[in-house]
C-alpha cells in the first residue's frame, strides 16, 4: 500500500480554521499565530491556541481583538478544524478553560486560549460513591449519565461486583477502573466512547519515511518486558484462594514480527510478575487482570515517535502503517498520542507516538 494524498489538489492550504458556538469564525482564524492539540489514551484532549490581539479599524486606527464583549470569552463552545481548508475535519471540540495576554515592547498584543474537551466536566467532578452489583459498562453509563454525556460502551458487561470511587475526580475513577480491564475512553462530541483496547480501531493511515513521514525515532525495549504476569486473592463469600498467571498475549494490537515476551526469555532469560496492589475476587477477575497486565507490557515493547505532514486522520486509536525504516522497524503500530500542531513557519504537522509489540524479523 502507498500513501494517500491528504487533499484532491497539489497544492492546498492546511490553516487550521476555528468555530465558535458552531459557527465558522473567519477573523479569528486569521488571527491564528499558532496552535497545539494533545490528546492521549484516558481521554480529555487539550487545546492551546495563540492568536494576535491587535486589528485594523475601518477609520485607520487600531485596536485589541478580542475585548470584554468578544464571543471568545471564558466556557465558550470551541471547535477545530484541521486538513485541506476545501474539506477539514474536526481535531478539537471543547470549551475555554483559560485566557492570557501578552503584552511585549515593540510588538503587538496576543491573547492565547487553552480549551479541553468535554471531559472537562468529569475532571472537575470530585465525589466518593459505592457502585453495588454493577459492570464496568454499568458504571461507565451511570458516570455518563452524571455528567450529562452519551455513552457508547463496548464490552465490559462482567464481572458485576462493588466498585469504590473514594475522593477521585469522575475521570481519574474512570481510568482506573478501564485500566483495570485494558479498556481504554475518548470523548467525541459529547460521546464517550468506551471499548476493550482490543476492539479500539479508528482507521488506518499509510505514512513513508521521507514522504508525508518527516521524522521517526524507534525503540525495541526489553526493560518492561516479562513472560508471565499473576493476579491473585480470596473470594470473600466462600473464602476460598483464586488465582490466574497469563503467559499469552492476548490483544496484542495491530502487528506482526516476533514478541518482546519472545525476545526476553531468548536475551535475558524468563521474568514473571506478580500483580499485588489489585484485589481481585474470582478466578474470572484473577485472569482479566494478569492478562490485562501482560498486553500492556507487551504493547509497549516497540515504541515509535514521529512527525508528519500534518492530517487530522491521525488520532488516538488510529494505526499508522510505518515504510522506508528498516526491515525491523517497517511495521503497524498503534496510536496511542497525538498532538496537532501549526505556526506560521511550519505550517500543520501531526505529531505521533506508537507501540507495536513485534519486532519485524526481515533482513
Amino acid at each position: 500500500m502507498t500513501e494517500a494524498a491528504l487533499s484532491r489538489q497539489a497544492l492546498y492550504s492546511a490553516r487550521p480554521t476555528l468555530r465558535i458556538a458552531g459557527q465558522a469564525d473567519v477573523r479569528l482564524s486569521n488571527l491564528l499565530i499558532a496552535m497545539r492539540m494533545d490528546e492521549s489514551e484516558g481521554g480529555m484532549s487539550r487545546l492551546e491556541l495563540r492568536l494576535s490581539n491587535w486589528v485594523g479599524t475601518t477609520a485607520g486606527g487600531t485596536e485589541q481583538a478580542f475585548g470584554a464583549q468578544s464571543d471568545l470569552k471564558l466556557g465558550a463552545d470551541l471547535a477545530v478544524y484541521a486538513g485541506d481548508v476545501q474539506a477539514p475535519t474536526e481535531v478539537f471540540r471543547g470549551k475555554v478553560s483559560a485566557i492570557e495576554l501578552l503584552f511585549s515592547m515593540g510588538g503587538a498584543p496576543e491573547i492565547t486560549v487553552l480549551a479541553e474537551d468535554a471531559l472537562q466536566a468529569a475532571r472537575l467532578a470530585r465525589r466518593s460513591k459505592v457502585y453495588t452489583d454493577l459492570s464496568p459498562a454499568d458504571v461507565v453509563r451511570e458516570v455518563a449519565g452524571a455528567l450529562n454525556l452519551r455513552p457508547t460502551v463496548t464490552g465490559l458487561t462482567s464481572p458485576v461486583d462493588t466498585w469504590a470511587q473514594i475522593n477521585e475526580s469522575d475521570l481519574s475513577f474512570l481510568r482506573r477502573l478501564l485500566a483495570r480491564f485494558d479498556a481504554d475512553l475518548q470523548i467525541v462530541g459529547d460521546e464517550l466512547q468506551v471499548s476493550p483496547r482490543g476492539d479500539v480501531a479508528r482507521g488506518e493511515v499509510e505514512l513513508a519515511l521521507f514522504g508525508q513521514l518527516m521524522r521517526a525515532r524507534v525503540i525495541a525495549d526489553l526493560s518492561q518486558q516479562v513472560t508471565a504476569t499473576s493476579a491473585a486473592g480470596w473470594n470473600p463469600v466462600d473464602g476460598s484462594a483464586v488465582s490466574h498467571e497469563a503467559t499469552q498475549i492476548t490483544h496484542s494490537g495491530p502487528g506482526s514480527g516476533r514478541s518482546g515476551l519472545s525476545w526476553l526469555d531468548e536475551a535475558l532469560g524468563s521474568r514473571q510478575e506478580h500483580i499485588g496492589h489489585l484485589a481481585v475476587s474470582s478466578d474470572a477477575e484473577a485472569q482479566a487482570v494478569a492478562t490485562a497486565a501482560l498486553d500492556q507490557r507487551a504493547r509497549r515493547f516497540v515504541r515509535i515517535e514521529g512527525l508528519s505532514e500534518g492530517n487530522p486522520a491521525i488520532r488516538v486509536g488510529t494505526t499508522v502503517s510505518v515504510t522506508g525504516l528498516s526491515p525491523q522497524f517497517d511495521n503497524r503500530y498503534f496510536v496511542c498520542a497525538a498532538s496537532h500542531v501549526y505556526d506560521q513557519t511550519a505550517g500543520y504537522r501531526t505529531e505521533f507516538s506508537g507501540e507495536c509489540a513485534y519486532l519485524g524479523e526481515g533482513t
